[in-house]
């Protein structure tokens, strides 16, 4: 999408141009100076590899921000420079990072939506700028903006806008996305708003293998419809009714799921079809499209391979809302002790550790987390998670065991 404002509302609106290169001058100096590191960087350049001391910390060779939350913080940064004078407000966070999202704010950024909501679309005027995140938004939502007469700010990543063209695609062919992601998430709303099309589609939403077998037992064999719906709750569109509208289905998905997990999704749907109508009616009947974020998916390999060196323990810096930062817990829980960390604060001593429990959905406190004596840890970060929170930790690891910022500059 053009990085240009894009006109929106019942009259058309003056385009300007965000990116300027006096603009985007002042913005890159703006955003080094919240979210760059320089400790990260020198890391980096050295192999990923820094050792102090007996502590070694081994950093994956792909994490924190992708192109596309670059994009987007640029992007409102570049809207508070260009419309000083305007009021500007944001659909909800424009990534999943609190530290990011509160210096956001603190631009004068109001929110619209969400847990911090500071005002409501009813509040909106003609003359009032209005940033879309990178997740993008629901259609009804955009059309309340339009419909105001705002100037938008479309901050929407490109590789969720391709998942957007496919269940748009699924829809003009009269058949169900089935969505493989979280039926909450700010992405996965967006785009099933969009699997609609002319009124000819239906989504459901499926998270796990479980209910993607469940789905797949109901193709096969129908059952009871109550049940379905109830066990789909707020997981699937208005009027959607499993003896119909799972004649004909496309699977999609959240594009920071884990691929093997999406990749299984779609081959027990498929094979339930062609259970179900034949080899040759599936051809039809079942459509599928790669559409996991290529960034994700470098984060995912990244780790893999990291997870293949001998390391005590795994770190995993970002926002616990982070879909994509989750799963890199999740793969690292799978292979060695895994704590998924907010930031350095949590990191409470060299005996106890406030981190992020997956399977409970809280913080809790592990105890006796970092061992004595010559010690590897790796460290890695979500797509949403900018290096100065990174360079935060690993300050906080070392410093944990008696080694200071100083030595560390001095060894990078």
């Amino acid at each position: 999408m053009s990085t240009n404002l894009i006109s929106s509302g019942t009259t058309a609106r003056e385009k300007v141009n965000l990116r300027t290169p006096e603009v985007m001058m002042a913005v890159q100096e703006q955003v080094e100076s919240h979210y760059r590191s320089d400790i990260v960087d020198k890391v980096r350049r050295n192999g990923g590899i820094l050792t102090v001391g007996d502590v070694t910390v081994r950093l994956a060779k792909q994490f924190g921000f992708c192109y596309g939350v670059e994009r987007a913080i640029d992007l409102a940064y570049a809207a508070r420079k260009v419309f000083k004078d305007r009021r500007l407000f944001i659909l909800g966070e424009i990534i999943h990072n609190p530290e990011v999202n509160e210096q956001i704010r603190s631009l004068g950024i109001k929110n619209l939506m969400g847990e911090s909501k500071e005002a409501d679309i009813a509040d909106l005027e003609a003359s009032d700028v209005v940033i879309v995140p990178a997740f993008g938004t629901e259609v009804f939502t955009l059309q309340q903006i339009k419909d105001r007469g705002c100037q938008i700010v479309d901050t929407t990543c490109g590789d969720v806008m391709s998942v957007w063209k496919r269940v748009r695609k699924y829809a003009s062919e009269s058949a169900t996305s089935i969505i493989h992601g979280k039926a909450e998430h700010e992405e996965t709303k967006a785009t099933s708003s969009r699997a609609f099309g002319a009124g000819g589609g239906h989504y459901l939403v499926v998270l796990t293998l479980a209910e993607t077998d469940y789905v797949c037992d109901y193709i096969r064999h129908g059952g009871t419809k109550t049940e379905f719906l109830e066990k789909f709750k707020n997981a699937h569109s208005p009027g959607f009714d499993p003896d119909l509208h799972l004649r004909s289905v496309g699977v999609a998905n959240q594009t920071t799921m884990l691929r093997g997990e999406t990749e299984e999704v779609q081959r027990r749907i498929r094979q339930a079809v062609i259970d179900r109508d034949g080899a040759e009616a599936a051809a039809t009947n079942f459509r599928f499209f790669d559409t996991i974020c290529g960034a994700t998916q470098e984060r995912q390999d990244a780790l893999r391979e990291l997870l293949d060196e001998r390391m005590n323990l795994l770190l995993v810096v970002g926002g616990y809302n982070s879909s994509n930062t989750s799963h890199l817990a999740e793969m690292g829980e799978e292979k060695l002790p895994t704590y998924f960390v907010r930031n350095a604060s949590r990191l409470l001593s060299a005996s106890e550790i406030l981190h992020y429990n997956l399977h409970e959905k809280q913080e809790v406190v592990a105890r006796d987390w970092l061992p004595a004596g010559r010690l590897v840890v790796g460290i890695t970060a979500g797509a949403s998670c900018p290096n100065n929170l990174i360079e935060e930790t690993l300050i906080r690891l070392f410093e944990l065991r008696g080694i200071t910022r100083e030595q560390l500059e001095q060894a990078t």
